[in-house]
Formats: structure tokens, C-alpha cells, sequence
């Protein structure tokens, strides 16, 4: 979802000479081979947005993979760009590395002040292990690699799997398949009433673009709405868009995850950068690309 957005945003503004693999063509997980395509391509400027990525459930369930692969990922690529002299690299983390009861809306400085959410801690110390190597490298070595945290993410090419998608598409399916088979009610995970902020993917794709150009800084600096909304609410929003007319209820046996993890933007708004897409209409975008692409 994430490198098609920012693939995308290029292509918009003109760049013809876009080095892009699929995770079936290049394993970035293997040392050789990450070494072997950037001895090959040579790339002068590096999105690292590949990842292991998953939902609370996937989270918690393969917890020694989404360490190990998404360290092997960062490790190698972000070393390759050193050897390679790349001029400059940009790592893509994720809100999920604040603390779990971390001060809101999230700050940059609020980062290892605090334990992290259980259930997804093994990827959380992954990418704060890649922030601290980005700037390790910029320390060590001057090179100019940065790092850039999104909020929760949807839109185009977002992963609709029923055990392993995150909470925003999960829904998106639920009510319209419930629209479909005319079930009377969707069950939804939780309370309801954690807080969530959501960004459109080519938002973030602009995002990118713009900090490619003017951030060049160590430690990280996020990239949101600075707006959320509670669960339940975002359900109901879901629901209207998908036209389900049935009823809701919440599971409270199943688990909340992070009870708020708003981003603090406010570092990404002084350097001139603000979202477009407000999420009513990303919503019903991203509902357009599942029914054209699922169903």
C-alpha cells in the first residue's frame, strides 16, 4: 500500500527513473540479495517502506517473525545504502513505537520513555531499532538517512485479510460483506472507545515527497492527521459509507490494544506540510479500490 502510494506520487511528478521489486522478486530479508540489487541498481535516493506488518492478532501471534524480518529488512538495506553511497535514505517506522502510556498527542522526544504495548512490541523495537540506526549511520558516517513515523494508514492496495489486516480495512470488509449476505449486526473487537488516527496513504506518499526534500535532521518526525476518533466512531462512519443497515455490537472479551495514539504533527506542520484527505472521503476511496479489487 505504502511504496505503490509513494511509487505513484513520483511517477505524478515526473520521475521517470523508479527502481521498484516486489517482495516476490527481491527478499530483502537476505543479505546477498539486498546486496546484489544495490550493486546492480545503484539507487541515489532509498524509501524504505517494506515491512512485516499486521493486525493485533497478527502482531501477537508471530512475534519471533515480525522481529526478525523486520530487523533483517532494515539492517540490510539501510547498510547497503552506506556501502553504496546513496545520498540519501528515508525509513519508515510507525506510531506504534510510543510508549504505551505515553503522554498524547505523541511527541518525537516521547520515544523509550516508557514501556511499549505488549501486543505488538516485538515489531515496535524493530523500528525503533531502524530509527537509531539511521542515526547511527548519520552519526558514525554522515550519511543522510532519516526517519519518518506514520500514524495508522489505509487506501489503495490495503490488505482486506480477515485475521491479518488492520482495524480500518478489517471493518471495511465486515460491513460489507454483512451488507451483502444481510446479516442484522457486526461484532467488533474491543470496548470501542480507544482513540485512533487515521491518514490516507498518498497523504503520506505526499508526506514523504515533501520531507525527501526538506528534512534532513537525525532522531524522527511524525507524520499524521493530528485529529481521532474513538473506535466506535469509526465504525459508524464505515458503516455509513458501506450502506450496511444492520445493527453493532463490541466484544469487550477481546483485546483494546493501545487505548489512544494520536500523533503530535505539529514539528511536520511548521516545515509547511498538512494532510488533504479528510477520512469520510478516504474511507469511501479506499471502500471503491476493495470493491474493485475483491470483489
Amino acid at each position: 500500500m505504502v511504496g505503490s502510494a509513494i511509487h505513484r506520487k513520483l511517477t505524478h511528478e515526473g520521475f521517470t527513473n523508479l527502481i521498484a521489486r516486489s517482495s516476490s522478486e527481491l527478499d530483502l530479508r537476505s543479505q546477498q540479495a539486498v546486496a546484489d540489487f544495490f550493486a546492480l541498481e545503484k539507487p541515489d535516493y532509498v524509501f524504505l517502506a517494506a515491512a512485516k506488518v499486521g493486525g493485533i492478532i497478527a502482531n501477537n501471534t508471530y512475534r519471533a517473525d515480525f522481529l526478525y524480518e523486520n530487523l533483517a529488512i532494515q539492517n540490510n538495506v539501510i547498510h547497503q545504502a552506506y556501502e553504496k553511497g546513496v545520498k540519501k535514505l528515508m525509513f519508515l517506522g510507525s506510531s506504534c513505537i510510543y510508549p504505551k502510556l505515553a503522554p498524547q498527542p505523541l511527541k518525537e522526544e516521547y520515544l523509550l520513555t516508557g514501556l511499549l504495548e505488549e501486543t505488538n512490541e516485538p515489531y515496535a523495537i524493530a523500528k525503533i531499532a531502524g530509527i537509531k540506526l539511521c542515526d547511527a549511520y548519520r552519526a558514525q558516517y554522515n550519511c543522510n538517512f532519516i526517519s519518518v513515523m506514520p500514524t495508522n494508514l489505509y487506501g489503495y492496495n490495503d490488505n482486506y485479510h480477515p485475521q491479518n489486516s488492520h482495524v480500518l480495512p478489517a471493518l471495511i470488509r465486515k460491513f460489507h460483506e454483512a451488507k451483502v449476505s444481510g446479516t442484522p449486526e457486526v461484532t467488533i473487537w474491543g470496548s470501542g472507545s480507544p482513540m485512533r488516527e487515521f491518514l490516507f496513504a498518498d497523504d503520506l506518499a505526499d508526506a514523504c515527497y515533501f520531507l525527501m526534500q526538506n528534512y534532513n535532521e537525525p532522531h524522527l518526525i511524525n507524520i499524521g492527521t493530528g485529529v481521532d476518533l474513538t473506535i466506535k466512531d469509526l465504525a459508524l462512519l464505515i458503516k455509513k459509507v458501506t450502506g450496511f443497515e444492520g445493527s453493532l455490537t463490541f466484544d469487550s472479551t477481546k483485546p483494546d490494544g493501545t487505548p489512544r495514539k494520536l500523533m503530535d504533527v505539529s514539528k511536520l506542520h511548521s516545515l509547511g506540510w498538512k494532510h488533504q484527505v479528510e477520512l469520510e472521503a478516504g474511507i469511501y476511496l479506499a471502500y471503491q479500490d476493495f470493491l474493485a479489487k475483491h470483489i
